[in-house]
């Protein structure tokens, strides 16, 4: 077994229609938004069950009951996109006065339930769904201080809740190292990097090409990008980077037969994280799971039913990417302070941390979750 414990993580994309509402109707969309709902409590029960921590990067919009609340928490400055249909903002004026009636732009009851549930961490996916590679104010994209007016009213909404976010996962994962530093100002320590292949870069969507999403695609399926468990990196401003493994594609009618190169895609690379302890992030949003609800479930189930192997064969435990990140950071700051002559690894730093992490949650093995990520 690896010296160092293997560590399952989830990041999950919580936007609803703010997150496809440039390309999506509520008319074409609305069975996967109302899925969605239906299929987080059910997601939350397993992951309970199963000792999953799972990171919800939240889109700040959703943080609300009541529209007459929503629009006394809007930032200014606010992006101006190349292309207008990209801003949620002039949608706002057509969304319903509350949760009851409009189920698709607010989510205050299912934050709540994220945020009672044992190790769950509640992030952010900025405020407004902010996209910051799209063409707009500048000659280069967004402007910094619109993004960090977007950050802010993201904290200040979720603060709400007596939640503070601390974990990022850039929205469309335009990932900016630029603005890392606007991230760390805000008070975030983490975020969810992309995976190194290449056809995972950052880019706009004018840039997205037609060879990179068949790769994406493909690689889902086969093995085509190499390794898929990684380890956390330092960033600009004392940022960690807990880059994404895999996202969880719902199914797809055309390629159903091949559904068992899917699972075991995912599987395999979990067996790897656990038997050299590393970390397999595996991420997804919500409404990936609405149009087929009880399938996605089923599937998801299988994944985490390995992961509990794994966890009694090998040790492997999960954590969130805030946890992952202190820990690293802990195991770090271990290793640098120790005195000069002794030679001590990283892998021991890591080792050490972990072991603080596992005493002070005893129930799971695992890191307690700092208060201020989940409740007041």
């Amino acid at each position: 077994m690896a010296s160092t414990a293997g560590i399952f993580t989830i990041s999950l994309d919580f936007e609803l229609h703010w997150g496809v509402q440039d390309h999506k109707t509520l008319a074409s969309y609305a069975r996967n938004l109302l899925g969605a709902r239906e299929a987080i409590p059910r997601m939350l029960e397993l992951f309970e069950r199963y000792g999953v921590h799972c990171t919800w990067a939240t889109v700040g919009l959703l943080f609300f009951d009541r529209k007459a609340d929503l629009m006394e928490h809007l930032p200014e400055p606010r992006p101006r996109y190349a292309n207008p249909a990209l801003s949620p903002y002039p949608l706002i004026g057509q969304i319903g006065p509350n949760e009851r009636q409009d189920p698709y732009h607010y989510a205050l009851s299912l934050i709540e339930q994220i945020r009672d549930c044992p190790g769950q961490e509640i992030g952010t996916h900025t405020f407004s769904h902010y996209y910051c590679l799209e063409p707009g104010e500048t000659e280069d994209g967004q402007c910094e201080a619109t993004f960090r007016a977007d950050l802010l009213a993201a904290r200040r909404a979720a603060e709400r809740l007596g939640i503070t976010p601390r974990s990022l996962v850039f929205p469309r994962n335009q990932y900016r190292p630029d603005y890392l530093e606007t991230c760390r100002a805000v008070g975030l320590e983490v975020v969810r990097g992309n995976h190194p292949a290449w056809w995972f870069r950052a880019e706009s969507q004018r840039d997205e090409s037609l060879l990179k999403r068949a790769c994406r695609l493909s690689d889902d399926y086969l093995p085509i990008s190499g390794e898929d468990c990684l380890q956390p990196e330092a960033l600009a401003g004392g940022l960690v980077d807990v880059r994404a493994s895999r996202f969880l594609r719902p199914p797809s009618g055309s390629l159903r037969a091949l559904e068992p190169l899917r699972l075991h895609r995912i599987i395999a690379g979990l067996s790897r994280a656990a038997k050299l302890g590393m970390i397999y992030h595996l991420w997804w949003h919500p409404h990936n799971f609405g149009a087929e609800p009880e399938y996605c479930l089923r599937f998801l189930e299988r994944v985490l039913k390995h992961f509990e192997h794994l966890a009694q064969t090998h040790g492997m435990r999960s954590a969130s990417m805030l946890e992952i990140a202190r820990e690293w950071a802990a195991a770090e700051r271990f290793v640098a302070e120790q005195p000069a002559g002794r030679v001590i690894s990283a892998g021991a730093g890591r080792e050490v941390a972990g072991a603080a992490a596992a005493a002070s949650h005893p129930s799971h093995g695992l890191a307690a979750l700092p208060k201020e990520a989940v409740r007041g």
